[in-house]
């Protein structure tokens, strides 16, 4: 073990795909890289503790500090990758070249917990003598349904001032981002055979048609719930489902469709309830399934937190992005959170995921000055 490159070697070697998408793999789930990381944080002096948040996929707590009541802030990246399937390098072989490390979870997002280790490994003779407890925080389920990091919130959030999430952000501070509501829109008809279109319904048409209205109405509505460093909110459809055969007329039709959401649709009380009313007020013959909705996040610029952070390193911007994360529902719950960690946002989940070396090491050593900033 001889640095940040080198842990982050070891951490993509072990798999982690997140098994709720597809996953390109069998070797799925949280346990195996918590295991890996519970005895590499005891041999620095951390105190871990496991919580299964489903079967075979737990979030970790790794303390420091004792709980002697001096304040208390978390670095939390996730556990899970998103899945293998097309990549055209060795997903888990994390190999060396180009100066970089090349494999899935290298951006997105090991890499930045692997500078946060080593920050926290640096930094371990001091930790005692912290004005401010320093924890580590690893969240299983972040590229699904962010079950850890809201298991999380609930029952710890209120033990910490602070969090810095790790995203690769270029090392830049995001402090807000859009939301998101996932939602699949069902159409249902009548089949019959396609001789004799007339006796049935055609489902996929009526998904048709209802979302053509759909999209050019909410999205002129969505365009008024604006934010100064977000933008506006969106609607996307991504995925259509519908027949089996071109003879037969098809009695089911689906659409996923994916939301943005601002803070100010937020507080206008959200995308389901947009989305609920539209459909109504329109008369659109779809049924919404499965639901499932992110919030924004949104912490002042102004937070004291960040002035830390940029003390730290000045070039560190407050900036938005339109992707959600973890950070989202820590701040929901009242936490105060931003993403930040090395690497880009556009190497994240390609077929050829990748971080810079400079870039790695770059966030390795902030996390060790940002640790050493509060003795």
């Amino acid at each position: 073990m001889t640095g940040p490159v080198e842990l982050l070697q070891q951490l993509v070697r072990i798999p982690s795909v997140n098994p709720d998408n597809p996953a390109g793999t069998e070797k799925t789930c949280e346990a195996a890289i918590a295991t890996f990381l519970q005895g590499w944080i005891e041999a620095i002096d951390g105190d871990v503790t496991l919580e299964e948040i489903k079967p075979g996929r737990p979030n970790l707590i790794a303390r420091f500090a004792p709980r002697d009541g001096r304040p208390r802030i978390l670095l939390g990246p996730h556990l899970d990758t998103v899945g293998v399937g097309g990549m055209t390098i060795d997903p888990f072989g994390a190999v060396l070249g180009d100066g970089r490390v090349w494999g899935r979870g290298t951006c997105d997002t090991k890499g930045s917990m692997a500078a946060m280790l080593w920050g926290l490994k640096e930094t371990a003779a001091i930790h005692a003598s912290l004005d401010v407890a320093v924890d580590f925080v690893a969240f299983m389920g972040e590229e699904s349904g962010q079950w850890g990091s809201k298991d999380f919130a609930k029952h710890h959030g209120h033990e910490y001032a602070f969090a810095i999430v790790g995203e690769p952000t270029s090392l830049d501070i995001v402090h807000t981002t859009k939301g998101s509501l996932w939602a699949t829109l069902r159409a249902t008809g009548k089949a019959g055979h396609s001789s004799m279109p007339e006796k049935g319904d055609n489902a996929a048409m009526k998904l048709a048609r209802a979302l053509d209205v759909l999209e050019r109405e909410l999205s002129a509505t969505l365009a008024t719930y604006a934010h100064p460093v977000l933008g506006r909110s969106t609607i996307n459809v991504g995925v259509l489902r519908a027949g089996s055969r071109a003879n037969i007329i098809p009695d089911l039709a689906e659409a996923e469709i994916d939301i943005r959401i601002t803070p100010a649709l937020r507080d206008a009380g959200g995308a389901l309830d947009l989305l609920e009313k539209t459909i109504a007020r329109l008369a659109l013959p779809l049924e919404i399934v499965r639901p499932h909705e992110n919030p924004p996040m949104e912490t002042p610029s102004t937070n004291p937190w960040i002035d830390r952070i940029r003390e730290v390193r000045p070039a560190s911007e407050p900036v938005g992005a339109p992707w959600f994360s973890d950070a989202a529902h820590l701040s929901a719950a009242g936490l105060p959170s931003v993403c930040m960690g090395p690497g880009s946002i556009d190497q994240a989940h390609t077929a050829d995921e990748f971080i810079e070396i400079d870039a790695l090491e770059e966030g390795a050593a902030f996390f060790e000055r940002f640790i050493r900033s509060l003795a």
